[in-house]
């Protein structure tokens, strides 16, 4: 069975063009059309686009969303990306075509611009709530026979009120909903035996408004005891899974079509495919991992727990090269105010401030450009540290004989894509030399 197989999306929508009013875009742009952004002939090297501007490398892009693909197929699992990193349709699309069985949401917002975009298969990796929230998802399968939806559940009264929202809206078919397991200290989902059995008690009155599709987690949030290891944990977590899955098969819970097991965010879906691989169960089941900052990664936190990946599964290594940064957020040098001290004019406002961004190298303008040799960036040295960010600028520690001057351009790798995905409206691709060769929406 080709669980990668999925069908063509029809955006009911088209996206917005570019004009001066989105950051990053020149102020004498007028309106450019998504489709016509390569065509413009920008490259950011020769200063075509103002600063700061966040980029995405495009052979870095594509060689991690393939990477994903070989590595879930070699696991024997599906994939439903988490499409709250990016909030880009267009690379929602980007992971269809490599084999994305559906996609990932956390919002009911998010949903809503996911099918104005032709989305047909969405995991709300949440509980579906509130009167808005609920009413939108029961129209829209109600309206779309061909809109494959589920969500989570973890509490027998939500599940009662589930079930009489879907009566009422009378949508002709059953609300697909996967029960969530959960831990102490960690976000939704049932902490103990007592609230799984509530709730598949529920979830069996429920029928035929609900249909319990499968069971999910998320082992993302899982830290170390001080006598037991984080891998550990997450085996302890990942086996009450399984034993859940049990559970609501021996009692005949679950609903027709195969049985989903869900987990895996972006820095333990290796262990969640090895733990799962194990599962026997009487009828078809799939296990659906859910890794959504893998497609940029990044040069701080999810390039340390990759490494970390690396280590413990050493088996990925025969799939070549690992997942590769491809965000960057570019500034200029705007003051040199001490000896050791540098101020480039990018901020909280532009780059994830979870962790101080790497520095990844500098240009200057012009006077590097060497006619008929492509130019590039350079690296810095280890002094050269981002030690302060405020809403507009990025406090640095450089050395005293650091060659930075004002005018010059510096690049940052990011650390946690979300949380600079939502600070662009649009970020622009490019090649090895920077030239633009494209362009992303985001919808946050």
């Amino acid at each position: 069975m080709n669980h990668f197989a999925s069908e063509p999306i029809v955006a009911t929508r088209a996206h917005a063009p570019l004009d001066a009013c989105v950051k990053g875009m020149p102020g004498v742009i007028g309106s450019v059309p998504i489709d016509d952004v390569a065509k413009q002939g920008w490259n950011v090297l020769r200063e075509d686009l103002p600063l700061p501007l966040a980029v995405i490398r495009q052979d870095a892009l594509h060689h991690n969303s393939d990477w994903m693909r070989r590595f879930l197929e070699e696991r024997g699992s599906i994939f439903a990306p988490h499409g709250k990193t990016t909030m880009s349709p267009q690379l929602f699309d980007l992971q269809r075509r490599d084999g994305a069985w559906g996609i990932t949401l956390a919002t009911c917002h998010q949903v809503q611009v996911a099918r104005q975009f032709g989305a047909k298969r969405i995991v709300l990796a949440n509980q579906l709530v509130g009167k808005q929230a609920v009413a939108y998802v029961l129209q829209a399968l109600r309206d779309d026979p061909d809109f494959d939806f589920y969500c989570l559940v973890d509490d027998e009264a939500h599940v009662n009120a589930l079930a009489q929202a879907a009566r009422e809206a009378d949508i002709g078919r059953p609300l697909q909903v996967l029960l969530e397991v959960g831990y102490a200290g960690g976000r939704t989902g049932c902490r103990d035996d007592a609230c799984v059995q509530a709730v598949i008690g529920a979830l069996k009155q429920a029928s035929p408004y609900l249909a319990l599709r499968g069971v999910e987690g998320f082992e993302g949030l899982i830290k170390p005891l001080p006598d037991q290891d984080v891998e550990t944990q997450i085996a302890a977590f990942l086996a009450r899974m399984i034993a859940t899955v049990q559970a609501c098969e021996a009692q005949q819970a679950f609903a027709a079509g195969p049985i989903l097991l869900s987990a895996g965010g972006s820095s333990f879906y290796d262990l969640v495919t090895r733990h799962f691989s194990s599962l026997r169960l009487s009828r078809e089941h799939m296990v659906l991992t859910r890794s959504g900052c893998y497609l940029t990664h990044d040069s701080h936190l999810y390039k340390e727990a990759f490494a970390r990946l690396q280590d413990r599964s050493p088996d990925v290594a025969s799939l070549g090269h690992g997942l590769r940064p491809a965000l960057e957020v570019w500034g200029y040098v705007q003051s040199r105010p001490e000896a050791g001290k540098v101020v480039v004019n990018l901020g909280k406002r532009d780059i994830s401030p979870d962790h101080m961004p790497p520095v990844m190298g500098w240009f200057r303008p012009a006077t590097n450009a060497v006619p008929g040799v492509a130019a590039a960036p350079s690296p810095l040295s280890q002094g050269h540290v981002a030690t302060g960010l405020d809403d507009q600028h990025c406090h640095m520690s450089v050395p005293v004989d650091s060659p930075l001057r004002v005018g010059d351009m510096v690049c940052f790798g990011i650390s946690h894509p979300c949380l600079t995905f939502d600070k662009w409206e649009a970020i622009l691709m490019v090649d090895e030399r920077y030239d633009v060769v494209g362009a992303i929406r985001t919808y946050f």
